[in-house]
């Protein structure tokens, strides 16, 4: 820009000099007026060659600089008719074209990326470099049982009040860890790391374990069970017809009483171990349910009889908080009446007796809470839940949350189990 401006001032003094000789040189003689003339020629010569040599290049080569200062890699330089600048004017046209290459590919590339991010169903939270939460994919809010990104952008993973997000918040930097937490999900949570500007930037991948789990668990706990159902109730059929027959025959005779004595309390033991094998086994035959669609709260209204049944003998008060609008779900009412059951006598044993079980519904979206005053779980404890054969109870089978586990699954059910920081638990299932 300076050598523009003094290059004009240059121009315009020559030729502001060559006009004032020709003036004077007119009132002279003649020859001195064509020598002024001929000076004036010269000088706009002279400036034209110095604008063709030096101007236009160096206009050239600030049009190339004005480009790479906007980023604007879509121009390109025109030759200038010189053969040294016109090889720069290439090399730097080359360059601006691999610019926009370059560019247009690390777009793609982002592009492509965030496509995986976004439709991935594996969760990934990007943090920066303070710990605070810049990006968020649907997988990671659905996992960490939020309603949309905007609950925790630019915050850090400890206020977000879930389980799975306090697990989470506890992992370490490089390491991964399979949580199991108690709405019977299992995660594969991961803290790492990539590079940003030089910098060791955090991540979190959160993968679901959770039907793979569950199908490896089924398979095998339905195999076990089906094995031991089968020789138990084959071998307690034989030995409970054989004690029947010599019970019949040891009977008419007195002095057999105590045999008879003893073999009823054998056949009374198989028949209890039977029934014991039954209940394993009607875990694994659980039937496909008939749905229709019911009011939700008319079903929990008509259980509340039975249900209240349960809690009597232990003084606890079983109260309805119900929605007031008409919660329509597609349940079957035979197989969700004894989720419930089960339910509530599960939190009537929690309690002991001297407490108080609620259950509440609400509409938007459709869900059934039942909360209890009870001791609580264990933070040791909540993690197992919802495993096989798993039970606190000294002569529990770990069936009641197997069942209730697979019959809300059959029914594509959301639900939680989890004591809250007001000492109240809540199992919560969402339609």
């Amino acid at each position: 820009m300076r050598l523009r401006i003094l290059f004009t001032l240059l121009t315009a003094l020559l030729i502001a000099t060559a006009i004032g000789l020709i003036i004077i040189s007119s009132q002279i003689n003649n020859t001195v007026f064509y020598l002024a003339e001929g000076f004036l020629i010269l000088c706009i010569g002279f400036s034209c060659y110095f604008y063709i040599k030096v101007m236009k290049p160096l206009n050239a080569l600030n049009t190339g600089l004005d480009l790479l200062r906007a980023q604007d890699f879509s121009n390109r330089l025109s030759h200038v008719g010189q053969k040294d600048t016109d090889h720069i004017i290439e090399i730097f046209n080359r360059m601006i074209q691999q610019l926009k290459n370059e560019r247009l590919k690390v777009r793609e590339q982002n592009h492509f990326l965030d496509l995986i991010i976004s439709n991935s169903p594996m969760g990934v939270i990007i943090l920066n470099f303070d710990n605070k939460i810049t990006s968020i994919n649907k997988s990671a809010i659905t996992h960490l049982e939020l309603k949309s990104d905007q609950e925790v952008l630019n915050k850090n993973i400890d206020t977000i009040d879930t389980p799975l997000a306090k697990r989470i918040n506890a992992l370490s930097q490089g390491t991964t860890e399979t949580i199991r937490i108690g709405n019977a999900k299992i995660f594969r949570c991961s803290r790492l790391s990539f590079i940003d500007q030089g910098f060791q930037r955090p991540f979190i991948l959160i993968e679901s374990l959770t039907e793979e789990v569950m199908s490896a668990e089924k398979k095998a706990y339905e195999r076990v069970i089906r094995m031991i159902a089968h020789e138990v109730n084959n071998s307690v059929t034989g030995v409970t017809s054989i004690l029947d027959s010599i019970n019949e025959i040891k009977s008419t005779n007195d002095s057999s009483i105590d045999v008879s004595e003893a073999m009823s309390i054998c056949i009374e033991r198989c028949y209890g171990l039977s029934k014991f094998i039954t209940r394993f086994a009607n875990v694994v035959k659980i039937p496909t349910p008939i749905t229709e669609y019911i009011n939700l709260n008319n079903c929990i209204s008509k259980c509340k009889a039975f249900m209240e049944n349960i809690c009597l003998t232990r003084n606890i008060v079983l109260s309805l908080n119900l929605c007031s609008e008409d919660i329509m779900v597609n349940i079957d009412t035979t197989l969700f009446e004894q989720v419930l059951v089960n339910i509530i006598k599960n939190a009537a044993e929690s309690i002991v007796s001297d407490g108080e079980i609620s259950i509440s519904t609400s509409s938007n979206p459709p869900c059934l809470i039942i909360a209890d005053n009870g001791k609580g779980i264990p933070s040791d404890i909540a993690d197992k839940l919802f495993t096989p054969f798993f039970s606190t109870k000294p002569n529990g089978e770990g069936l009641g949350l197997i069942f209730i586990r697979e019959v809300l699954l059959k029914h594509k059910c959301n639900f939680s189990l989890y004591t809250y920081d007001d000492g109240i638990t809540r199992f919560t299932i969402s339609f």
